[in-house]
This record gives structure tokens, sequence and C-alpha cells, in this order.
């Protein structure tokens, strides 16, 4: 029972720490792989699993891994702001936002029960959403209100900030040349805004009280993935996973915020994934994920008409995201019996539109091209190190800024933009592990 103890009591206290560090953004504001490998790829290799952090994407991938160990940490860099002019709520100019660095961490094990069965848990982040604009920043529409205060709406120091952090607990069952896995999985959200007070104080949300500048708050909630795995030959493998929405506890201090009294549901995903060794030691991964964004009212709400105490309604205002397709693409070379490189390159649709531009200023989740590098170098027959680099150019969404009971503002122009670049180290440790056996060409 000790032992359990001292398990359970780590793993409460590595879910603490995943919650307390920053955010992910990519694919809208999921994360472009959970471990170093992924990331790597750019977010491919469902159908060719080869760590237990992979049954956070597909967990029937658990019984090709054998007895692991791995653990991952990453730097994410998230630089974001916006540029304004002709406005007159939100601060015109260039504003960036700071606090670029976060710590990101992620754990999995794999347990073989028989030849053709195993388990796994994972602890990940699937994501979140950090912006921090200064309460100086200028605001000269701010005497048009007699407000005392500066900043982007008016109320001080600005932003909003959402983490989220799975735990994962499967089992995969291999049946020939098909393996099917589950995954239950809880979820734990930590989320704050600030500078938010102008909606509550013209009476636009149906919870004043609740709308901004409160500590952080908990959510918990629970769902499941599921993923089957078909090794069709030797050389070709195919993939297909899920994972229902993650419903969540509501943000009882936002309540007069998120549409439906603070709900912030997870949304579903459905993905399917190839994988295709081209050549003995260089195989290729292409994989499809869609992430239902517009089935969770606060996220896929549009902005506008936003009415006198419609905010933190049912059918409230929200963030007007629409759903995002990912196409991945991921070549991987085994180089030596010590080298593996990688590489890879992926594209998500555009979540955010002009019309929902002004409010997007909080959630600027608008990068659409990843590119991703890395290695594995295996020190032993036992242990190995990851590196990798994924990198997001700056995009940019523009539109008119709105203002309650008067509509979108024609006189002027927000233009929001966000560039990433994550690097992440990783170590596994496997029991048994036998030695590679590399095909020279």
């Amino acid at each position: 029972m000790k032992k359990w103890r001292n398990l359970l009591g780590a793993s409460v206290a590595v879910m603490a720490l995943a919650t307390a560090t920053g955010a992910h953004a990519t694919e809208g504001y999921f994360v472009e792989g959970a471990s170093a490998r992924e990331q790597s790829l750019a977010g491919a290799g469902s159908a060719d699993p080869s760590t237990a952090i992979s049954i956070s994407e597909n967990p029937a991938g658990l019984v090709d891994v054998g007895r692991q160990f791995n653990g991952d940490i990453s730097a994410f860099m998230p630089w974001r702001g916006y540029n304004a002019s002709g406005t007159m709520l939100t601060a015109p100019g260039s504003v960036d936002s700071y606090r670029d660095i976060f710590a990101i961490p992620a754990l999995g094990y794999s347990q073989p029960l028989t030849s053709d069965s195993a388990f796994g848990f994972a602890m990940v982040a699937n994501g979140g959403m950090n912006t921090t604009y200064s309460g100086g920043v200028a605001n000269p529409n701010c005497a048009n209100f007699r407000s005392p205060m500066q900043g982007v709406f008016c109320n001080g120091r600005t932003g909003v900030d959402l983490n989220q952090a799975l735990i994962y607990g499967g089992y995969a069952q291999r049946f020939g040349n098909v393996s099917f896995g589950i995954a239950p999985v809880m979820s734990v959200q930590v989320f704050s805004a600030y500078g938010l007070g102008a909606f509550s104080a013209f009476g636009l949300s149906s919870d004043p009280t609740n709308v901004s500048n409160h500590s952080p708050n908990y959510s918990v909630g629970g769902g499941i993935r599921a993923g089957m795995l078909y090794h069709v030959t030797p050389d070709f493998s195919l993939s297909i996973d899920g994972s229902t929405p993650i419903w969540n506890t509501k943000f009882q201090d936002y309540s007069g915020l998120f549409a439906g009294g603070g709900s912030l549901d997870i949304p579903a995903t459905i993905a399917a994934g190839i994988a295709y060794k081209l050549m003995p030691t260089l195989t290729m991964m292409v994989d499809y994920k869609h992430i239902f964004y517009s089935l969770v009212p606060s996220i896929g709400n549009q902005m506008a008409p936003i009415y006198p105490g419609s905010m933190g309604l049912p059918n409230g205002p929200g963030f007007g995201w629409r759903d995002v397709d990912v196409i991945a693409v991921g070549f991987e070379w085994k180089y030596s019996d010590r080298l593996t490189l990688r590489t890879g390159y992926s594209y998500s649709t555009q979540p955010v539109t002009a019309q929902n531009v002004m409010l997007n200023i909080l959630s600027p989740g608008v990068v659409t091209s990843h590119i991703g590098a890395g290695f594995t170098y295996n020190v032993n027959q036992n242990s190995s190190f990851d590196f990798s680099a994924l990198y997001s150019p700056r995009v940019h969404v523009a539109g008119q800024e709105y203002i309650p009971g008067f509509g979108y503002n024609p006189m002027s122009n927000i233009n929001i933009w966000l560039e990433e670049l994550e690097l992440s180290v990783g170590y596994t440790y496997h029991w048994d592990q036998p030695k590679a056996v590399v095909a020279k060409y």
C-alpha cells in the first residue's frame, strides 16, 4: 500500500506541475505532439508508436512499445500580440504580450501483460492559452468612459491564462495484425482572466461579479480515448483514433464570462494515420486530425452580437472558433544503431475568423504551419535521449473592432498575430530491450 500511496502522491505532484506551467498553442490551442518524438515529426506518427506517451494519441500502440518509461520537458516560447487603429474601446497601436517562456512536462509508462496485451499511463499537457498585456498600455479611449485605468480594455493588466493537463490510463489488446486500445482520461484545468471589467461594468454579463480578476479557478473532468492499429504488412500500418469530449466541471468564478455559466469542456477529436517504410531504415508517416472546437459553446459561439446580460448564458458570446483540420507528414531515418533522425511538417486550418478578432486578442491561436526536427540518441540498449525543435511561423488575422450596442466599427482595424518555438528534451528507459539490428544501404 505504501508503494501505491507514493506513486499516487508523485502523480498528483506532477499533475500540479503540469497545470501550473504555461500553455501550448499550435493546433488552435491543442499541442502539436505530446512528446519530443512527436514534436520532431510535427505531430505525425500515430501509426508508428514508439513511446508510452503515445497513449495520448492512440492507446492501441501500447502493445508495440514494450516496457518503458518516458520523461520529457519542453521550453515553449510563444510571441503574440496585436496592432490596432481607429478603435473606440481597444487600446490602439502595437501591443505585445509578455511572459514568453513556459516549461511543460510529460510522463509515460507502459507495461506488457502478455505477448498480445499491455497497459500504460501518461500525464501530458493537452494545451492552453496565455496572454499578458501590461496595465500600462496607453489607451486614449479610456477617457471617453471616464475610466481612471489604462490597458487594452481600460481595466489595467489584461489577459487570460488557461492550462489543461490530462492523465491517461489505458489498455491495449492485439488480435493477429490488429490491436485495439482504450484509455479513460482525467483532466485538470486551471483558468484565470484579468482586465475584462469593462464587459461587466456595461451590464453585458449575466453574472457581472464573475467575469474578471479572480484567483485561478480549477476544473476537473473526464472522457474516453480509443484507437485501432492495423499492421497491414511489416512495412505498412494504418491507425484510427479519437476522443469523446472531455466533460469538465464549471469555472464558478468565471460564470459570467464563459458561455454556459463558466463551462469549458475540452473538444472531441478524430484522427487517422499511416506509416510506410520507404526503406528498412526510412519511415514516412502521414496523419490527419479533426478537432471539434465549434461544439464547445464557450469556444465556438460567435463573439457578436453581445447583448446586455448575454455573457455567460448558454448561447452567449464565445470566441467564435471554427473546427480545425490538421495534416502532418513526418520522416524518421535510422541513421545507425545509436542515432535516429526525424523531421516533419504539419498544416492546420485557421480557427479564428475576422468577425471574432477583437475577443481573440485574448487567445490568438492563429498559427497554421509547423516545422519540426529532432533526433534520438541511444546511450546503450536500455537508455536513450530525445531532442526536438518545433517552429510555427508568424501568422496574422485581421478584422474590425466590435462595440456592444453599436456593432462593428467600420473605421477600425485589429490585427492579431502569433509565432511559436518549442524546444524539448526527453529520456526513455527500456527494460529488456533487444539490441537493434539496422540494415545498411
